[in-house]
């Protein structure tokens, strides 16, 4: 985004808000989105996040989170400038603390237990099925533009995962399903002195909330079945559905959630490459990437 639009864009939230031009200070700013602390005259605050396509939406999420009852940021104003949408949010100030396995147990049963949203995006059996296919889509696409080449492992291995993606793929609809946050981390929990709020609903989805108890610990390290399977028991003490720790697709809940949160994820980090980012620097990090969650998402889903 440029300084002229951010700015114009900034000018619109205030108008409607009816606040003063504020002072900024930048938070995070990534090439799609930022985030922006604000400081009022009057010395109130606030936060300025603004986003593209694909995450041009979470307005929409964030009302009708907190008409279902979810806590979420208050939402003062939002708006749309060339393709840009804005929000000016309220400030929750730092945390108290970090947000723990318990906490993140206990968020995802409130949001789990919430009216399934039938504005969101459905990612249910038959979607999920089509992962790999959309991978080895992109991986053509890129082919075809003369990059990711050196990649015929990744090409053996997701033609190898979408054989098996219809069984592997059962039991989705198993509860818990229905509203899934996507970018459920514990810097996605904000716990503040009167309690947590839940942040970054950008990509947030109706389907398997499995694939939300799988995200808490990131991708960053190897996947873990164990730790999973504790969080999962810890997230039915707090109050969610014993069936989430069923098997489905002839494995562990565990495993099923881990194994096709690679899978996804995979599909989104090509699709970047492909559409959203679509800058050939990227390539060998993006590769990287996708190299070791496909590995990941074979040995989890028994390929």
């Amino acid at each position: 985004m440029t300084a002229d639009l951010s700015t114009a864009l900034l000018a619109d939230l205030c108008d409607l808000a009816g606040r003063p031009l504020p002072t900024r200070e930048g938070v995070r700013v990534w090439s799609m989105s930022g985030v922006e602390r604000l400081t009022f005259p009057d010395g109130s605050t606030g936060v300025f996040k603004y986003a593209t396509r694909p995450f041009d939406s979470e307005d929409q999420a964030l009302c009708l989170a907190h008409t279902l009852g979810v806590p979420v940021p208050q939402l003062d104003a939002s708006a749309v400038r060339d393709g840009w949408l804005g929000m000016l949010l309220e400030d929750l100030g730092e945390p108290v603390r970090g947000a723990e396995d318990i906490d993140g147990a206990a968020a995802a049963v409130v949001l789990h237990s919430t009216r399934a949203a039938s504005s969101l995006p459905l990612l249910d059996r038959q979607v999920l099925r089509s992962l790999p296919g959309r991978a080895l889509d992109h991986l053509h696409h890129l082919r075809k533009a003369d990059r990711w080449q050196e990649t015929d492992d990744l090409e053996t291995v997701l033609g190898q995962i979408a054989l098996a993606a219809d069984s592997r793929a059962a039991g989705a609809a198993i509860a818990p399903f229905g509203w899934v946050h996507s970018e459920f981390h514990p810097t996605s929990l904000h716990i503040g002195p009167h309690g947590w709020r839940l942040l970054d609903f950008a990509r947030a989805f109706t389907g398997p909330g499995l694939l939300d108890l799988a995200s808490w610990h990131g991708t960053v390290d190897a996947p873990d079945t164990v730790v999973l399977r504790i969080f999962l028991e810890q997230y039915v003490t707090a109050g969610g559905t014993p069936d989430a720790l069923a098997q489905r697709g002839g494995l562990s809940a565990q495993a099923w959630a881990l194994g096709w949160h690679r899978m996804w994820a995979v599909e989104w980090f090509m699709e970047q490459a492909v559409r959203w980012i679509n800058d050939p620097a990227t390539d060998p990090t993006y590769i990287k990437v996708v190299r070791r969650h496909l590995t990941d998402v074979a040995h989890l889903l028994e390929i």
